[in-house]
């Protein structure tokens, strides 16, 4: 299960940059986490500055 980025999101884009795997893309209303790339490393979760990501 991937992780999730919730409504509090603010499209910053920093969870983009950190992930390794290049699995965050902009939605259209904040940004998504393909969940068939993400694998779980948690670096989008400790780039977020407003902690709109959860842990699966």
């Amino acid at each position: 299960m991937a992780y999730k980025i919730t409504d509090d999101c603010i499209s910053c884009g920093s969870c983009a940059a950190t992930c390794p795997v290049e699995a965050i893309s902009e939605g259209a209303e904040h940004y998504e986490i393909d969940a068939d790339k993400c694998v779980e490393c948690g670096a989008c979760a400790a780039g977020c500055p407003v902690s709109a990501i959860e842990a699966p």
